[in-house]
Formats: structure tokens, sequence, C-alpha cells
């Protein structure tokens, strides 16, 4: 306990101290929301991965789906990796970076805003970030009061608010520099903690391939009659898997808090290291966290279930149980490696949401004339807020189990990617995208999933799972967008031109980059 207790100590206070070495950075708006748009490949690419991966993926989901399709559930980490990392920074990163710049936008909102020139579209965008991130802040603590009870047995109500708390310090303090850093520092601890959790554990069922085969040997006649089918390449459910690849992949293309890290990339070698760099986070701390979660099922004899076969205690019973037997130094690492997933998201999603309101909907519209430092305070002020709210919404969950804010936490992803992915994207490349038809994807997406949380039952069995229906919501807007903007008012084409004119300046490279023939 004590050993525990000293790793905590220490984790904590350089968290803290980093965020007061930054308060430099944090004097005016681009620098604290956006690092004064000069962070370096490395720290972009941890930021941007660990705010990807919370408690919610280790616990909740590598637990969850590693239960329902075995081994092959680690395909989702790799689609994270390929399309959630990879391409991500491929198709959006340079692009954003350009244009946002050339915008002077700072948030997804403003981004919107000034590229449709309409105010009334920047307020409805941040309206739908405000409604959505903050029920998918506060499930960033439920991984961890199973955690914290298994590794303390101190109160979860305890445990969230120390970590509200000490995360709020270093965001008020440093903004997006701090924020950047302590997400480096966790990014590490993450990528060790998870190799040596994943190794520890494999060890205690007597290695991989014994592990493997003792999996090929669970049978659930609830799932499948296949034998072996938990240790098979695409599981009992290939098409559930990929509609779970497409959401936790291709949805962070739409999420507020993961584009705004392309907002404040340094320079082109940052994007070509950044890329990769995420890539390889992602291979590793997706990857191996789906990994764990695929060898759930060996545990099955001290994991009781029900009549249906699910997990007594909740999906997120799973990875706890795995790990309870490990040595105490172990599962110390694993406390620091959940609590570095939840911070460094924590801060992510605070810092998006209290730029979004404070810049997209409070500025010019609430309170005119805001100065940049009035700015900052107030950014900071909704910092405590946001947290604030976010723990009250976890401790009221946890003590009374009310359903409807985990329904709500479950289509946030969902409703965020439906809403914005399309039309990001199509910004980012069409000059003939309509505002019209952005506002038909911003009521379709959202409101699909809203439809799906109140009425689920009146929805085809299919897109009754929130899943299933959030990726409907993102792959519609693919379509709304070339349509309705076809049958909708031109946008005006000397306005369309200036804001792509950023794409068209000239800019010299070495011969290595181009042969420079023409």
């Amino acid at each position: 306990m004590i050993l525990k207790v000293i790793m905590l100590v220490i984790f904590f206070g350089i968290m803290v101290a980093v965020g007061i070495y930054c308060r430099k950075h944090s004097t005016d708006v681009n620098g604290f929301v956006l690092g004064g748009r000069s962070v370096g490949p490395w720290l972009t690419a941890f930021a941007y991965g660990t705010s990807y991966f919370s408690a919610v993926i280790f616990v909740g989901y590598a637990g969850q789906f590693g239960w329902k399709y075995g081994i092959a559930s680690t395909w989702i980490g790799l689609g994270n990796a390929i399309i959630g990392s990879l391409m991500a920074w491929g198709v959006l990163g340079r692009r954003t970076r350009l244009m946002s710049q050339h915008l002077n936008s700072a948030t997804m909102p403003e981004f919107f805003g000034k590229r449709f020139n309409s105010k009334a579209m920047k307020i409805g965008a941040s309206v739908i970030v405000f409604v959505f991130l903050i029920p998918y802040t506060a499930s960033l603590y439920n991984g961890l009061s199973r955690l914290f009870g298994m590794a303390f047995n101190i109160d979860y109500t305890l445990c969230i608010v120390i970590m509200a708390i000490l995360t709020g310090i270093y965001v008020i303090a440093g903004g997006y520099m701090a924020t950047a850093i302590n997400d480096f520092i966790q990014g590490i601890i993450m990528l060790g903690g998870i190799v040596a959790v994943i190794a520890a554990v494999l060890i205690g069922k007597g290695g991989f391939m014994q592990a493997l085969d003792g999996l090929s040997r669970v049978s659930d006649p609830a799932v499948s009659e296949t034998p072996g089918v938990f240790a098979s390449f695409f599981g009992p459910d290939p098409l559930g898997l990929l509609f779970v690849v497409l959401l936790t992949s291709l949805g962070t293309w739409g999420l507020p808090q993961m584009v705004q890290k392309f907002y404040a990339i340094k320079s082109e070698k940052s994007i070509n290291k950044g890329a990769i760099i995420s890539t390889l986070f992602a291979v590793v701390v997706a990857g191996g966290c789906y990994f764990l979660g695929g060898f759930g099922r060996l545990f099955s004899d001290i994991i009781p279930v029900d009549a249906k076969g699910i997990p007594v205690g909740g999906y997120d019973a799973i990875i706890p149980t795995m790990l309870e037997n490990l040595h105490p130094f172990l599962i110390g690492i694993v406390v620091i490696l959940v609590l570095s997933a939840s911070m460094s998201t924590l801060s992510s999603l605070v810092l998006a949401s209290s730029s979004t309101l404070t810049l997209d909907f409070l500025k010019d519209n609430i309170i005119k004339n805001m100065s940049e430092k009035k700015q900052v305070l107030v950014m900071r002020l909704l910092i405590v807020v946001f947290i604030l709210i976010s723990v009250i919404i976890a401790i009221v969950q946890y003590k009374s189990s009310v359903t409807f804010i985990a329904q709500l936490m479950g289509i946030s992803w969902g409703a965020l990617a439906g809403a914005f992915l399309a039309p990001f994207l199509y910004s980012l490349y069409w000059k003939k995208v309509s505002g019209a038809s952005v506002w038909v994807c911003f009521v379709a997406g959202a409101g699909l999933m809203v439809y799906n949380m109140f009425f689920k039952a009146t929805l085809p069995v299919f897109l009754q799972s929130p899943i299933n229906c959030g990726v409907i919501a993102m792959l519609i807007g693919f379509v709304i967008i070339p349509v309705i903007s076809a049958f909708t008012k031109k946008p005006d084409k000397a306005f369309t031109d200036d804001c792509f004119s950023c794409y068209e300046k000239q800019v010299l490279v070495h011969a290595k980059v181009s042969l420079g023939d023409e």
C-alpha cells in the first residue's frame, strides 16, 4: 500500500509541476488553446493518442468487446491505429492546420462559422459540442471505480474528486502546452504499463500459446455453436466487430477534441513524424488493451455470469478481475496507467469544451468586446465548471445507477461524429459544400442518436445498438452533404476561393521532396 501511494504522489506531483511550469505559454487565447501553434511532432502525436484512449477503452471497451469477440477484438485496436491515427493524420492533418490558421479558428464550431460565414452555425455547433462532451467527460471516471476499489479500498467519490482537482490545476495553469507535455509523460506510462500488464497476465496463464489454447476451448452456446470461435480470426460476430471498428476509428475524425490537435501542429515535418508516432502508439496501447481483453473468458471461473452469459458485475468488472492477483507493484502501474489515460482525455475534453463555449458562444454573443485576457480568464473559470459538472454526473450515476446518464454517454461519440465528420471533411476538400447541407447533417447526426436513446424500441433491431446507429449516423453524412448541396443555394465563389487560397500558396522545398523538373 505504501508503495502504491508513493507512486501516486510522485505521479500527481509531476503533473502539477508541469502545469505551473507552462504558465508562461498560456497568457493569450492562441497560447492557452493551441500552444501558440508551435507544438512539435512528439508532443502532438502523444496528445492525440492519449486523448484517444482513456479508462473507457482500457476498462470498459476492452472488457466488453474482448468478452464478446475474443482475441478478434484486437482488430479494434489495429483499426484505431490505421484508420483513427495514420489515415486521420494523412487526410486531415495538413489541410486542417492550413485552413484553420488561414481562417483564424481555434475550435471546430469556430471553423464552421468562418468557413460558411455563419454565426448561427458556429453557435449551433457549439451547442452540440457542449451537450455531448459533458456526459462523455463524466464517463471517464467510470473505469476508475473498480480499479481503485481493488488497489486501495478507498471510496470512489474521493478518488474522482482528487483526480478532477489535480487535472484542473494543471490545465487551468498551463493550458494546451501543459496538457501536451503531461500527455507525453502519461503516454510513456501507458506504453510501458500495457506491455507489462499483458506480459504478467499471459504468464499467469502459462504463456501466450497456452492462453490461446485455453481460449480456443471456451464455448458459449448463447453466442456461437462454432468450436474455438473466441480464438478465431474474426470472432463470433464479424459484422458487429466491423461496426465497432468503424465507430471507434473513423469516428475520431469528427470529434472536436481530436481534430483540435491538428490546429496546433508546428510544421510539415511534425505532420509526417506525428503520423508515424501516433500510429505506433495506437498499435501498442489500443491494440494491447483489446488484445488483453480478448483473454477475458479465461477468467470465467472467477467471473460469475447471469443466465444470458453476461458478467454479473457488468463488463467493467472483467479487466479488474483479470488484474486483481498481480504483484502490488504491477497493480500500482495499472492504476497509474488508467489514471494517465483518464486524466489526459479529461484535460483534452474540458479544454475543448471551455474554449468552444467561450469563443463560439459567449464571445460577441453574450459578452461583447471580450479582451484576450478576459477570454482566457473565462475559459479557466469554465474549466472549473465543466469538471465540477462531470464529477457531479459521475457521482450521481455511481450512487444511484441512473441509466439515463449511462445511455447519454453511450451515444456521445456517435452524435458528435455523426454531426461533424462529413461536414468537416467535405469542407476541407470541396468548395461546393452548402451551408444548408451542413445544417441538415448536424440535425440528422445528433438527432438520430438522440432518437436512439429515447425511442430505441421503434427502430429496427440492427439500429437499436448505439454502436450500429452511430456508424449509420456517420455514413449518411457522406450522402447528405453532396445531395443537399446539389439542390440548395451555392456558396459565394469569391468567399470560398479565399478560404481555399491557403492551399495554393507556393512554398520552396528540397529536391528530396520534389524533383523540380517542371
